[in-house]
């Protein structure tokens, strides 16, 4: 069982700092470990889109000792319990 804390808050949802709780130890990702699968975009009228996409992981902020055998059930607690963001809900 996978357990997580991370304190991002809109608007900056990307940076927060994510500690991962699993087979009784604890694992610092770090502050910036997540980039999110949204993205913000202008139309000709310069009309302002935003579209929240699930959460990726940067692979260069896994600790070493993580089992990655839990990558996948780790990746599905961050996207049911973080919200998503929009790489752009700064704008």
């Amino acid at each position: 069982m996978i357990r997580i804390e991370y304190d991002g808050e809109f608007p900056n949802l990307c940076s927060g700092h994510l500690k991962v709780y699993a087979n009784g130890k604890m694992y610092d990702f770090g502050r910036y470990a997540l980039s999110s699968g949204g993205n913000v975009w202008f139309d000709d009228e310069w009309n302002e889109h935003v579209e929240s996409g699930d959460w990726v992981l940067d692979v260069n902020e896994i600790p070493e000792n993580f089992p990655k055998e839990l990558l996948p059930e780790l990746l599905n607690k961050i996207n049911s319990e973080i919200p998503h963001g929009c790489c752009g809900g700064c704008v």
